[in-house]
């Protein structure tokens, strides 16, 4: 069988397995008692094990199966949870994601067979037979005569009113019933697949009208080692049992006729007949995967699943690009019926509903593409939890707004930016238990990572309660380093001396460690939140602790802009970014450290003329009021003089490629309605 047509979905599928685990192990260290969420686990690695084998990935089957083994003696209460089991399970979860890393490389899972893990494992194993060998003889009971009553689960199942119409027809018409019980050897490590050959063995001969456990649970493994149904046949019941024998790993198969309580069907009615789609009451009866025929009872009050589709991310971006190029289209026609004057209340009246149809189809791709960040933050408790032990220091994280959402090309990206501020806050944020202790503060350390949406950015905080930065630590390393000089140094608000740390390869860690000072600075934190529009900030109080503000856009496609000009050429600035507009006399204009400056309303902001940023001539003379847009970065303002305002329009982010990489102010270009290109100005780069 040729598996590589299913390789995306399993990699897809392993790698929210694998986070759940993750997650779900976590939970256990803190609740080793939690029920549901050792049930949780069982399956996660249950379903991994069996995708696994699925694929001829033996390397991750074998360890999966011995995770899976060490999950049910958990279950079964013959193994207790601690410490050293917790650390062995994660470093098999690290194990599987590096199985996972080489087959999405490779598709190939590579030649580490974990020997020392899975030895570690089968050490518990052993350990818990001898706590309770009792547990253990119960659990394989002698295998029973196959004439024993016992073995005859199908007498267990309820049948229905309409159930039991369907097989007395089916009798009427000198068919046979039997029930038949299968056992699936214990060592079976597929059992949902031996399932479903048995299945189409027994349907070779003979009709399924009932199965229990339901098919559903069948296909997802929530049985046992058996399974029974109620089959319509004109075959001998020896042939049928015959025929699910022969399916390998499968113990034993025992039938019988099945007795039941007839009722009287009226020639001609039009009861279901047997062939024909029907209830039943033990649940769906087509087998695993083809669960078609349900219960309807149970259909009734059941929640509909399976409403998701996996699309590539690729495909997404084609259908935006195609939204981008329709919303091009629209301004185009816009722009053209202004300029011919087109007084015509039909055409002004479709173009106004194209308009309202290409807003409503950008918002509706644009929230196909937003995923919650949780995807993201979920493995950070347990990086958490690794930091704690290697860096000898109690902490806590707390995460609130994991739900939040942003384009799912901003969540791919911004995962390392945050572990590196997560990382920072372990290692140079919080203080040691006895510095702590001394400052009256509690011993277990505080990191939290709360994201919420604010007008059309989502922020992400990373803050924490340690030591804060010392400004003059930072300084005095600056002025070593040769970043600024003494002169400056001594010029500088804490606030610009703290924004130092932003600088190429700057660190005061005082010795390089794997944990975080490895030259690899705030610098790429800022660089890669830059890159994709965003920026970051960061407020700290000494002795009280540090918090990094991350703000990023919604969407990096398709904005609301401001259309401006200066000196006779188009600009575009992104609507998110501005405050207010104002109208300034030229008098109003002072200079503060040689730098213009305007006093609005109690504010005094630093203005910036982009006529002599863009190096274009003004169109307008000195002596004329100021036209002048304020825009924000965090907490800073400052105000872009333009010469005119054209007005508020959608525009499509068309890239300028790696060719233009050097002018930071200008963020990309875009094509207006007349076919004209205008540059879209930066307001972070610009502050």
């Amino acid at each position: 069988m040729d598996v590589n047509q299913y390789l995306e979905i399993f990699l897809d599928e392993t790698k929210e397995h694998l986070e759940n685990l993750n997650a779900q192990i976590l939970k256990l260290e803190q609740e080793p008692e939690d029920v549901d969420t050792i049930n949780e686990i069982f399956r996660a690695a249950h379903s991994l094990k069996g995708m696994a084998g699925t694929m001829g990935y033996k390397r991750m089957q074998a360890l999966t199966h011995d995770m899976e083994n060490v999950f049910s003696e958990i279950r079964n209460g013959t193994m207790k949870v601690n410490s050293n089991l917790i650390d062995t399970l994660f470093q098999c979860l690290d194990a599987l994601e590096e199985y996972n890393n080489n087959i999405q490389e490779t598709a190939d899972e590579g030649t580490n067979d974990n020997q020392q893990l899975i030895a570690q494992l089968n050490e518990f194993l052993k350990s818990a037979g001898k706590e309770e060998p009792a547990a253990a003889k119960e659990a394989a009971p002698a295998a029973k005569p196959e004439n024993d009553e016992a073995n005859e689960k199908w007498k267990e199942i309820k049948l229905g009113d309409s159930e039991r119409t369907v097989l007395s027809t089916a009798k009427q018409k000198g068919k046979n019933i039997y029930g038949l019980t299968v056992y699936v050897q214990e060592s079976c490590l597929l059992k949902a697949a031996r399932a479903f050959l048995v299945y189409k063995a027994v349907e070779e001969k003979a009709e399924i009208m009932v199965c229990n456990p339901p098919a559903q649970d069948i296909e997802d493994e929530k049985f046992d080692l058996d399974f029974s149904l109620i089959v319509i046949s004109d075959c001998s019941l020896d042939d049928i049992l015959q025929s699910a024998k022969n399916v390998s790993e499968i113990e034993k198969v025992v039938g019988a006729v099945y007795e039941f309580e007839e009722v009287a069907v009226a020639e001609g009615s039009t009861a279901v007949q047997p062939g024909e789609t029907k209830t039943e009451t033990a649940g769906a009866a087509q087998g695993p995967n083809t669960a078609a025929k349900t219960n309807d009872k149970k259909a009734a009050g059941k929640p509909v699943v399976n409403r998701t589709v996996r699309v590539d991310i690729e495909k997404l971006d084609v259908l935006m690009n195609l939204v981008s190029e329709l919303i091009i289209a629209k301004n185009s026609l816009v722009s053209a019926s202004a300029a011919e004057g087109v007084v015509n209340a039909g055409v002004n009246e479709q173009i106004e509903y194209l308009e309202s149809v290409t807003t409503n189809l950008h918002e509706s791709v644009m929230k196909v593409r937003m995923v919650p960040i949780e995807s993201v933050v979920s493995k950070f408790p347990r990086m958490i939890r690794d930091l704690s032990k290697k860096l000898n220091k109690k902490m806590e994280l707390y995460m609130s707004g994991e739900e939040t959402e942003l384009d799912r090309t901003v969540v791919d990206e911004i995962g390392d930016p945050l572990m590196h501020l997560l990382r920072n806050a372990a290692d140079h944020g919080l203080e040691s238990a006895e510095l702590r202790a001394q400052r009256g503060k509690p011993e277990v350390g505080s990191i939290f990572l709360d994201a919420y949406q604010d007008g059309n950015n989502v922020v992400i905080e990373v803050r924490d309660d340690g030591n804060g930065i010392d400004a003059e630590n930072v300084k005095k390393k600056a002025i070593e380093r040769g970043v600024i000089t003494p002169e400056q140094g001594e010029s500088m608000s804490e606030k610009d001396i703290i924004n130092l740390l932003f600088h190429a390869g700057f660190s005061t860690a005082k010795q390089i460690s794997d944990i975080s000072g490895r030259g690899v600075g705030l610098d790429v934190v800022k660089s890669k939140i830059e890159s994709l529009s965003g920026e970051v900030e960061v407020k700290s109080v000494l002795g009280e602790g540090s918090t990094w503000i991350i703000r990023l856009p919604l969407t990096l496609a398709i904005i609301q802009a401001l259309m401006v000009t200066v000196g006779g050429e188009k600009y575009a600035i992104s609507l998110g970014s501005i405050q207010t507009i104002e109208d300034i006399r030229p008098d109003e204009i002072k200079f503060v450290q040689n730098r213009e400056v305007i006093n609005l309303r109690g504010s005094v902001i630093p203005i910036i003329r982009l006529s002599n940023e863009l190096d274009i001539e003004s169109s307008k003379s000195p002596d004329e009021n100021l036209v002048v847009v304020i825009v924000k970065k965090g907490e800073k303002l400052a105000g872009l003089v333009v010469d005119e305002l054209i007005g508020q329009q959608e525009i499509v982010i068309k890239s300028l490629g790696k060719y233009i990489t050097k002018c930071k102010i200008i963020s990309g270009a875009t094509i207006l309605g007349d076919g004209e290109v205008a540059l879209i100005l930066d307001a972070n780069a610009l502050i």
